[in-house]
């Protein structure tokens, strides 16, 4: 648990250190993902999130993202959906300099269960994707929560449109 305490401390700083520095650009991103899990428990995963980006210059940026996503569970596994709340930070890479492109993400953070008892989460995410200077992005990642010594993911598509501030 104080790993997580931790990641949520280290995000909470750089959040406000952000919010306090007016030198570069920043944008507000809205996207929704579509996913496939790895697990043979679940049959699709759905989310939605938002992410404020602080760009660093045009190839670096500071990406911070929340959301939720639900994981249904398959009928022979009991049914239902297994649904968290990401926060995530990380860094994200374009390959050229005109701050749109092909670009390379990481990010690293906390799953809060919204079931009673689901606890948190690691929560981990590469991504590759395609960002369009007219605010249109497109990624493929993968997104894996580990707990307890066990672990699940996904391998999703998030379409989204960012908005510069």
């Amino acid at each position: 648990m104080k790993t997580i305490t931790k990641i949520i401390a280290t995000s909470a700083a750089v959040v406000a250190l952000f919010f306090s520095t007016n030198a570069n650009a920043q944008k507000l991103g809205i996207g929704v993902t579509a996913g496939i899990p790895t697990s043979d428990a679940y049959s699709v995963a759905l989310g939605a999130d938002l992410r404020y980006q602080f760009d660093i210059d045009k190839q670096l940026s500071i990406p911070v993202t929340a959301g939720y996503t639900n994981l249904s569970v398959k009928d022979e596994f009991g049914g239902g959906s297994f649904g968290y709340i990401p926060v995530k930070a990380g860094v994200k890479y374009f390959f050229n300099t005109t701050g749109s492109g092909i670009y390379g993400l990481a990010e690293l953070g906390a799953g809060f269960g919204t079931s009673s008892g689901s606890g948190t989460s690691f929560v981990y995410s590469p991504a590759v994707g395609y960002a369009w200077s007219n605010g249109l992005d497109l990624g493929v990642k993968y997104e894996g929560l580990a707990k307890d010594g066990g672990s699940t993911g996904f391998f999703g598509l998030r379409l989204a449109y960012g908005f510069n501030l």
